[in-house]
């Protein structure tokens, strides 16, 4: 597999977002937000992605440019529509927005519907965290086609429904929240497909309900299991929290359209620290519990204990040092894209 810098992946995620029709601005909030997922060790999130969101501009699932609007709003809501624009520019937009309101109000929140994929979810509540806030996010996939099976059921009637939450404080690499409340995020089964490589038992149902290490059985009528394994009725619990919060909130409503448009629904919120006590003593505070954390001796087997965020953290500097490691699958569809659009000699993919 292919190592590539991340200004390189960048740079060639933005220019084919550009030639399919995206603005200089879109094109950069959707490559670096997708690199960044590839940093993070994030890769189902990262520019393996790209190829699907080229596709959804030419089926007219998303809309370059599109203009999001505030359809309601008080001093500490907003509902916002994004007209089926990239997720990752229109959610953006509405953190920020949520986050100046928070300034006044202390604590803010909002709900997008009608835009497209918005990428690794903990981008979102890490804005409001490098804000001074508290910062949490919760995402479904409105009525597209679902990919989760309730716990006790072999019928896909979930997204992958994942919640963020991030947190101020004085550590090197942040802390915060970033799950799926599945099992796996749908995006690694994919990776796996690429990679030709098994899955764990407990990730997937083949299409008669049986447990696989087969990625390939997901697209043939598989699902995804629930976060919790014999106590999967934790994480379907709080899938179906989610769903209320970005599908019935929203009034992106239950179930599937068959027309399977790509829709996240997503419920935000912010909480300004200052207003419940200093930020610089929390911020401290959340350091020293982190560090608590560390100092726990290791279990068996174990290399010791992360605190959440961690792992992330490391692997960013990692990576940004050594560069990524692109599957050839990935890789390949890249090149061809960068053919189809004739950007292969501009950007050394001949």
């Amino acid at each position: 597999m292919p190592i590539v810098t991340a200004d390189r992946l960048t740079r060639v995620s933005a220019a084919l977002l550009r030639a399919a029709g995206a603005s200089e601005e879109e094109a950069d909030a959707v490559a670096i937000g997708c690199v960044n997922a590839n940093l993070a060790g994030h890769d189902s999130h990262g520019v393996i992605a790209v190829p699907t969101y080229l596709d959804r501009i030419k089926a007219g699932h998303i809309v370059p440019g599109a203009k999001w609007t505030v359809v309601q709003e008080s001093p500490t809501t907003t509902v916002i529509d994004g007209h089926w624009g990239f997720g990752f520019h229109v959610n953006a937009k509405a953190m920020a927005l949520t986050i100046e309101k928070g300034r006044t109000a202390n604590v803010a929140a909002c709900t997008v519907f009608r835009q497209s994929h918005v990428g690794r979810l903990a981008a979102y509540p890490l804005m409001a965290m490098r804000a001074g806030m508290i910062g949490i996010a919760t995402a479904d996939s409105g009525r597209s086609p679902k990919h989760v099976a309730p716990f006790g059921g072999k019928e896909a009637r979930l997204g992958t429904n994942p919640i963020s939450i991030a947190v101020p404080s004085d550590l090197d690499a942040p802390f915060y929240l970033d799950m799926a409340t599945s099992a796996v995020a749908a995006g690694k089964i994919q990776l796996a497909v690429a990679r030709g490589e098994e899955i764990p038992t407990g990730w997937i149902i083949d299409a008669e309900g049986r447990h696989t290490t087969d990625p390939t059985q997901y697209r043939k009528g598989g699902a995804l299991l629930p976060l919790g394994g014999t106590e999967g009725y934790k994480g379907s619990g709080l899938a179906a929290m989610v769903e209320v919060l970005c599908g019935l909130l929203t009034g992106l409503g239950f179930g599937v359209e068959p027309t399977g448009r790509h829709n996240d629904g997503c419920f935000m919120a912010v909480f300004n620290v200052a207003a419940f006590r200093p930020l610089q003593e929390f911020k401290r505070e959340v350091a020293e519990f982190a560090r608590y954390l560390k100092s726990t001796p290791p279990s068996e087997g174990s290399n010791g204990v992360y605190y959440p965020g961690e792992i992330e953290g490391l692997r960013e500097q990692q990576r940004l040092r050594d560069g990524i490691e692109i599957e050839d699958a990935t890789w390949e569809k890249l090149r061809a894209l960068a053919r189809e659009y004739r950007l292969d000699t501009v950007l050394d993919l001949a």
